[in-house]
């Protein structure tokens, strides 16, 4: 297992409501073969002065979910580096896992090899070692994507939208994700005509 020694110190309740999403904390994993006294970086699913009570939630890099209660002694809280710290082991990553979302027009089996074939190439036959793949037919039909408030009012005007995407394939929306406090509205794709008068 590959592990650094790395110099941080605890924080207290008040210290995480200070974080943000951007702020890189350590947090304890519990994975499957990892030792329960080794860390992980991670960073808060939301800001920390969202906090109401019960625990913190913070995603590692690896993808796990990690609920934390920071005044629980039994447990192990939510870190940061401090070079005045104490060392703790930190979990380092192994290599990088790509879920990619790739559309590739009219394509078949021969493509799909010669893809995984190029990437044998690139990285070497010992590391690409198995293809999780999802081969999704997709619908030649377009879609228009916008942009709405989450909470917004009955009956309010189309002006409080955002155009997100025109004219993409509707198998595409679902790896995309709305901005924060705002949801998708999925329309048929219409033809944008220009009214503008000519001379």
């Amino acid at each position: 297992m590959n592990t650094e020694k790395v110099a941080a110190r605890r924080l207290t309740a008040d210290e995480i409501s200070a974080l943000g999403l951007q702020d890189e904390t350590l947090v304890q994993v519990g994975m499957d073969g990892v030792s329960h006294d080794c860390y992980a970086p991670a960073f808060l699913t939301k800001p920390g002065e969202n906090f109401e009570g019960g625990s913190f939630v913070a995603r590692t890099v690896f993808g796990e979910e990690v609920h934390v209660l920071p005044e629980n002694a039994e447990e192990g809280g939510i870190w940061i580096a401090d070079k005045a710290g104490e060392e703790i082991e930190v979990l380092q990553s192994a290599g990088v896992l790509l879920n990619l979302a790739l559309f590739v027009p009219n394509g078949s089996k021969e493509s799909l090899e010669s893809l995984y074939s190029a990437a044998r190439d690139a990285f070497g036959a010992g590391v690409v070692q198995r293809w999780s793949e999802e081969v999704v037919e997709v619908p030649d039909a377009k879609v228009d994507l916008y942009e709405e408030p989450a909470r917004g009012r009955k009956n309010a005007n189309s002006q409080n939208r955002d155009r997100r995407a025109l004219d993409i394939y509707p198998t595409r929306v679902r790896f995309l994700e709305p901005s924060e406090g705002w949801k998708f509205v999925v329309e048929p794709h219409k033809e944008i005509i220009d009214e503008t008068p000519t001379i």
